[in-house]
């Protein structure tokens, strides 16, 4: 028996993923911030922040946090924690966002901690999700009988879902690869070049490796749809928040213009110190997270960035 499904945040993330289970048949309810804008959701089926994409009839809005099996968190993540705080705490969380909790360092599965969770994260972009787009996604979780009934719960035809018990890893490379790819756009943007987006790709996927075995993660979960699969979909994807935020500061707009213009969050701009500090307090080196976090805080103009990356001391690979 299908068991019901309810999506907390009608983002665009949030809403592709209810349109998704929605139209595999489930019962599923999203979640919108007031009633206002779920009132709009259910008159207009549809999200301005997902255009084209019709909600479905099965699918329900609501103010209220569902009283559902299953909930998939979509919220921004400096909301997690208050959001966490409504919900039951035998009821099963899907924790569906990417960073750190600015004022503790922490990650998605640590303020989860001490109730039933898992991460869902991978290489997705939401309006391809919600256009039935092939994907993949990994569910983490140490616990196997929680992992194996979410993937049973949440897989549909087109997106096909891994299991892995390292959610400290699975946690790190979504937070992280949001970093990496402002980078990425700063190197295109500034036209650097192919090379340079390569080698930072690559070496991004080796800091990410780090840092998760310094926490107690596996280094191979780097590797892996969580870590190198979402940081390639990031650093080249054009759709990607983080990457032409990246791109725009390279080509030498300020980062208070190119946030004055957005709506969405940029979720590596707020990542990229918490995470710097997280990795300092571990011993953990990570040369691509300190120069972009030295070049948002103004410290450090593209030049010096450069120059302090290509200037380190060298090293085998």
């Amino acid at each position: 028996m299908n068991e019901t499904i309810g999506v907390v945040g009608a983002g665009a993330w949030g809403t592709a993923l209810a349109v998704l289970n929605a139209q595999a048949g489930r019962r599923v309810t999203l979640w919108a911030r007031n009633e206002d804008r779920a009132t709009l959701l259910r008159s207009t089926r549809e999200n301005p922040r997902l255009p084209g994409i019709r909600l479905p009839e099965n699918l329900d809005v609501t103010s209220e946090i569902p009283n559902t099996d299953i909930l998939l968190l979509a919220v921004p993540m400096q909301h997690l924690r208050a959001t966490l705080a409504l919900i039951p705490a035998h009821t099963p969380v899907v924790l569906c966002c990417k960073g750190l909790e600015t004022a503790t360092l922490r990650l998605p599965p640590e303020i989860a901690s001490g109730r039933p969770a898992a991460m869902l994260t991978g290489p997705n972009f939401a309006h391809e999700i919600a256009a039935f787009l092939p994907a993949a996604a990994v569910v983490a979780t140490p616990d196997a009988a929680l992992r194996f009934r979410l993937i049973d719960a949440l897989r549909t035809p087109t997106l096909r879902l891994y299991g892995s018990a390292d959610i400290i890893g699975a946690a790190l490379g979504g937070a992280t690869k949001n970093v990496i790819a402002i980078a990425a756009g700063i190197v295109i943007g500034a036209g650097l070049g192919e090379n340079a987006r390569a080698a930072l790709i690559t070496r991004g996927v080796a800091e990410i490796a780090r840092l998760t075995q310094a926490l107690g993660g596996r280094a191979e979960t780097a590797s892996g749809l969580s870590g190198l699969g979402d940081l390639l979909l990031t650093c080249t994807g054009t759709s990607s928040r983080n990457f032409s935020l990246g791109e725009a500061l390279g080509r030498g707009q300020s980062l208070s213009a190119i946030l004055a213009g957005r709506t969405n969050v940029t979720e590596g701009v707020t990542t990229a110190p918490a995470l710097l500090a997280r990795a300092q307090g571990a011993n953990v080196e990570m040369p691509i997270i300190t120069a972009v976090t030295k070049l948002l805080a103004g410290e450090l103009d593209i030049a010096g960035t450069m120059a302090a990356l290509m200037g380190r001391a060298l090293r085998e690979e």
